[in-house]
C-alpha cells in the first residue's frame, strides 16, 4: 500500500464496465427488434473504430452529442453498405442508449478489486460518458456504492483530458493531486490528462497494446501490486 495515496480515481467505460461486450449485446438486440438484417460481427468490426474516432472528436469539442450518436451509426452502416434511412438511424441511436444499460458485464475482477481498494482508499469516478447512461450503468451493475464521488464531463462542461475536469473531480473529492491516482484505459484522456496536473496514474491496457513509460496493468487484479 502506498502511504501517500489516499484517493483512487477510475474511468468507467473500458476500465470497469466492459463497454465492448455490452455494446455488442445491445446492437444484437436492437437490430433484432427493428428487423435490421446485418451480420453483427461485420458491423462491429467497422463500428468500433468509428465509435472511437467520434469519441475523440467529442472530447475535442469538434462534434456534439447528437452528432456523435447519429454519425457513428451512419458511417458504420455506410461502410458495410447497408441502406438505412435517417429516421431509422435516429431511432436506433435512441434505442441503443435505452438498451445499453440493461447489459452490465464488468471486466474480470472489478468487484474484487473495488472491495480490496475500498478498505484502503476513497474511490471516485471521472467519466466522459453521457451522464444519464453512466448513472444507470453503475446502479445496474451494482458498483455505485463503492464510490465517494462521481464526476461527469457534462457536469463540468469539458471532457478529459482537459485539466478542468480533473481539478473539478479533485475538489469534489476534497483531494490533492499528489495524494491521488487515476486509473483508466485511454492513454490520452485518462493517463496523460491526469499526469499533466500532477496526479499519479496507472494505465489499464486491457488489450495489451501500448508501450510507454507510465505504470501499466493488463488485468484489474494486478492493481494490488501497485496499491
Amino acid at each position: 500500500m502506498r502511504e501517500d495515496i489516499k484517493h483512487v480515481f477510475f474511468d468507467l467505460d473500458h476500465t470497469l464496465w466492459d463497454f465492448d461486450k455490452n455494446s455488442g449485446l445491445t446492437f444484437e438486440r436492437i437490430f433484432k427488434l427493428n428487423n435490421i438484417e446485418i451480420q453483427l460481427d461485420t458491423f462491429l468490426e467497422v463500428y468500433e473504430p468509428i465509435n472511437l474516432k467520434y469519441w475523440k472528436l467529442y472530447r475535442e469539442e469538434r462534434v456534439t452529442k447528437p452528432a456523435l450518436r447519429y454519425g457513428r451509426l451512419r458511417e458504420a452502416f455506410d461502410a458495410v453498405k447497408i441502406r438505412v434511412q435517417d429516421d431509422m438511424i435516429n431511432h436506433l441511436a435512441i434505442a441503443y442508449i435505452d438498451h445499453l444499460t440493461t447489459f452490465n458485464h464488468l471486466f474480470d475482477g472489478t468487484e474484487q478489486i473495488l472491495s480490496y481498494l475500498r478498505e484502503k482508499y476513497e474511490l471516485h469516478i471521472i467519466t466522459n460518458g453521457f451522464e444519464e447512461a453512466q448513472e444507470r450503468k453503475m446502479i445496474n451493475a451494482n458498483i455505485k456504492h463503492y464510490f465517494k464521488s462521481v464526476t461527469n464531463s457534462e457536469m463540468v462542461g469539458v471532457k478529459k483530458p482537459n485539466p478542468k475536469i480533473f481539478n473539478f473531480a479533485l475538489e469534489s473529492a476534497k483531494a490533492r493531486p499528489e495524494e491521488s491516482i487515476m486509473i483508466g484505459d485511454s492513454l490520452e484522456a485518462d493517463i496523460e490528462g491526469a499526469a499533466q496536473i500532477g496526479m499519479d496514474t496507472i494505465h489499464f491496457d486491457y488489450k495489451d497494446s501500448h508501450k510507454h513509460n507510465f505504470k501499466r496493468v493488463t488485468h484489474l487484479k494486478a492493481l494490488e501490486n501497485h496499491l
